[in-house]
């Protein structure tokens, strides 16, 4: 059985290097769907609690909440970020609270105090979903990830690996040493 969320995200991205109007700086409402499996869980008969996968995606997918999106190789990469040194908001600044964690990964890095996320390719609706896999993929079981912005919707499933230890009292992963961290709980 699978439990479902979604989240509303707000972005500005452009495609460097496409003929049309994407090629200019412009923003979306993406919404963006993760489909979670596993056995339903006997103490609390649930798969896994959508708060709780919100809450574990959130701590990374807020890096792309009203964010600048850009390909590494665009050249107004360098631009944005000599502005944002003039302004003093390149190393953050007190009143952005939307960070989340920061990542470093083969098709991203995201640059939570700068609210900046530079991609390895063009952010299409396709390559979020790659990211966002590749970001949550050894935290959640997803089954399949649905992402649309604008006219554009693509969606992707994945072959869940393995069960997660999940507490009977209220559903959450448990960690590595088998303790909920929602409830206390010990396996």
């Amino acid at each position: 059985m699978r439990s479902i969320t979604t989240f509303d995200l707000q972005y500005a991205h452009r495609f460097y290097g496409f003929k049309g109007e994407a090629q200019y700086l412009h923003g979306h409402t993406g919404i963006l769907t993760i489909e979670v499996e596993d056995t339903i869980n006997p103490g609390v008969n649930m798969v896994f609690p959508c708060n709780e996968i919100k809450k574990i995606a959130w701590d990374v997918l807020r890096n792309f909440d009203h964010a600048l999106i850009l390909r590494k190789d665009d050249p107004i990469l360098p631009a944005i970020l000599d502005v944002y040194e003039k302004q003093g908001i390149k190393d953050g600044h007190p009143q952005n609270t939307m960070k989340g964690e920061a990542f470093n990964t083969e098709l991203a890095v995201a640059y939570p105090d700068c609210r900046l996320v530079v991609t390895k390719e063009t952010m299409t609706v396709e390559g979020m979903i790659k990211i966002v896999y590749s970001l949550l993929k050894d935290k959640l079981n997803i089954v399949k990830i649905t992402f649309s912005s604008g006219v554009n919707a693509a969606s992707e499933e994945f072959e869940v690996h393995c069960s997660k230890d999940r507490c009977p009292l209220c559903g959450i992963a448990l960690d590595d040493n088998g303790t909920c961290s929602k409830c206390g709980y010990k396996k």
